[in-house]
């Protein structure tokens, strides 16, 4: 009988990961530093915001998440704040818990006095309480940088992704929202984790594509203004799984378009579990007005296959979107909004080495053949939710385009592919040009601004709202009157939601006596005054300013 000869089988290859940048060559002990570096920049990091956050008042928007989240992990129900849906308030929730506080759970006011009852007027101390807060989230920020390295690393090797780390750790906007107890920087970093396992996916769709879906899924359940970036994510889905299958041309298909379903699919059970984990019975009685929405934004509503609660926040969103809102930009007040004001905001508010990096790194992701399969990865996502963020009513800060610097650091990190010696040479020259623009700002984060608009003492005269004066300075207010100016009469126009008497801040409002009586120091914050008009404009240009408490809040001597 003749022996049989079978062939083996040829395995499928696998591709090699790209080739390090120049200078990259494996050196003795080489395997100890880059965990080192990595540990340093999120040190670094973790210890600007955590100082930060400890020095800061409650910003606008952090007592209503605040509120709500307490309201949520400690009474089950989901009344208030439906403009959001509760992942990232859950998170905020874990520390709010821990902090030990006190709730009145027959309290019936709106969101907004929710958590100023719940910070001022239940027996809770706000400094501990609002700290307590912002540590998940400072945690999440800090995890979204492995993102990012880990990204980087798969695109550019370890000294690209050193670059995009270090770029991330170091960025002025992640630093001062990462530290704060609201809901920007968590949903960013969940779409940017999304992007990642699906680039991921191409060599391994089965535990990839659900992992992708389950990270999208916690963005939609962050914030609304994420779903943009379904479909985008959606489709980069079906590319990886068509990357990592064979066959015929309808099997592809099928198979990619299996891909893209499951990305949806996970995303939509990620939302309904997070509802279910507030309420099981998912009731709903919003505290607040749900305005109806027609036309094709009331079909879209209609369509989603998401709970009652979450349809009801798109609403309240459309409606804060048919609002008149007032924005600023460069010392002009305006009704309605500009396309143009989130690029010219960011313009103002990023470092000058990091913007050269980011063009730098969107041109070689694009040119460069080696790196072209991950520009959709990279760059859809951040592109499009730019461009829809572009067209909101809502010029109140780069805070709506966090996901840029999240996103951009690693197609930066990519320019260390290009292999010239000038090259790497210029990039670190850039890292640490950002790096000393961001130390020198600490810890004044939130009102930064680059070189070449002056710094952060000249924000206010460009931007206002959170890009400057979200009153976050009313703690720091408190203890320059009390070592400066003791016993002087105070004037107060505050922006924000903290209470002053609540940090020993005894003013009166200018704005209800006449002029002649408003003598002493009239303290006004710098949102208010980029918006005065009438008679607070007035008493403004006859006050002499005298003292800067935190690039947003002036005091005036009158």
């Amino acid at each position: 009988m003749r022996d049989l000869w079978i062939a083996p089988a040829v395995p499928r290859p696998v591709p090699l990961p790209p080739p390090a940048p120049a200078g990259a060559a494996r050196r003795p002990g080489r395997r100890w530093w880059l965990p080192l570096l990595v540990v340093a920049l999120l040190s670094q990091m973790a210890f600007a915001m955590v100082t930060t956050a400890v020095r800061q008042t409650p910003t606008i928007d952090e007592p209503v998440y605040v509120g709500a989240a307490a309201e949520y992990t400690h009474e089950h129900r989901l009344r208030h704040n439906p403009e959001h849906p509760p992942l990232g308030k859950l998170l905020i929730g874990a520390g709010v818990t821990l902090a030990d506080r006190h709730l009145d759970p027959s309290f019936t006011g709106d969101q907004g006095r929710l958590g100023r009852h719940l910070l001022y007027e239940s027996g809770n101390d706000p400094w501990r309480l609002m700290l307590w807060a912002r540590l998940p989230v400072i945690a999440l920020t800090l995890l979204f940088g492995l993102v990012v390295f880990a990204f980087a690393r798969e695109l550019a090797g370890a000294a690209g992704a050193l670059t995009a780390l270090a770029l991330y750790c170091f960025s002025p906007d992640v630093i001062a929202h990462g530290s704060l107890a609201t809901l920007d920087v968590p949903a960013a970093g969940f779409v940017l984790t999304s992007a990642w396992l699906l680039w991921r996916a191409r060599h391994g769709p089965r535990l990839y594509v659900p992992l992708a879906g389950v990270a999208l899924g916690a963005a939609l359940a962050t914030k609304i203004s994420a779903l943009p970036a379904v479909p985008v994510l959606m489709a980069l889905g079906a590319v990886s799984v068509w990357h990592a299958s064979t066959g015929g041309r309808g099997r592809l298909l099928m198979r990619a378009a299996a891909g893209a379903a499951v990305v949806a699919l996970a995303a939509v059970a990620v939302v309904w579990a997070t509802y279910l984990v507030v309420d099981p019975r998912l009731r709903w009685a919003p505290e607040q007005h749900v305005p109806h929405v027609r036309g094709l934004r009331g079909l879209l509503v209609e369509l989603l296959p998401f709970p009652e609660a979450y349809r009801d926040g798109m609403r309240v969103q459309f409606g804060l979107e048919n609002r008149p809102w007032q924005g600023f930009l460069f010392g002009r007040l305006y009704s309605g909004s500009l396309w143009y004001y989130l690029p010219a905001a960011l313009l103002v508010k990023t470092p000058l080495g990091m913007l050269g990096l980011w063009v730098c790194g969107a041109v070689v992701v694009i040119a460069v053949r080696r790196l072209r399969p991950a520009a959709p990865y990279v760059l859809a996502a951040p592109v499009l939710l730019l461009l829809v963020a572009m067209q909101g009513a809502r010029d109140f800060g780069t805070r709506y385009a966090v996901f840029l610097p999240l996103f951009l650091a690693v197609g930066a990190g990519c320019v260390l592919v290009v292999r010239r010696p000038w090259v790497s040479r210029l990039a670190g020259a850039l890292v640490v040009f950002v790096a000393v623009s961001s130390l020198r700002t600490y810890p004044y984060y939130l009102p930064y601004s680059n070189e070449a608009f002056g710094g952060p003492g000249r924000t206010r005269e460009r931007l206002h709202d959170s890009n400057v004066d979200w009153g976050q300075d009313l703690g720091r207010l408190a203890e320059r009157l009390r070592e400066r100016y003791p016993d002087e009469r105070v004037w107060l126009v505050y922006k924000g939601s903290g209470v002053p008497a609540a940090y020993g801040i005894e003013a009166g409002d200018p704005r209800g006596v006449h002029d002649g009586d408003v003598r002493g120091l009239l303290v006004v914050s710098d949102s208010a005054a980029a918006k005065a008009t009438g008679r607070l404009a007035g008493l403004i240009r006859s006050s002499r300013p005298v003292d800067d408490v935190g690039h947003s809040i002036t005091i005036y001597r009158r």
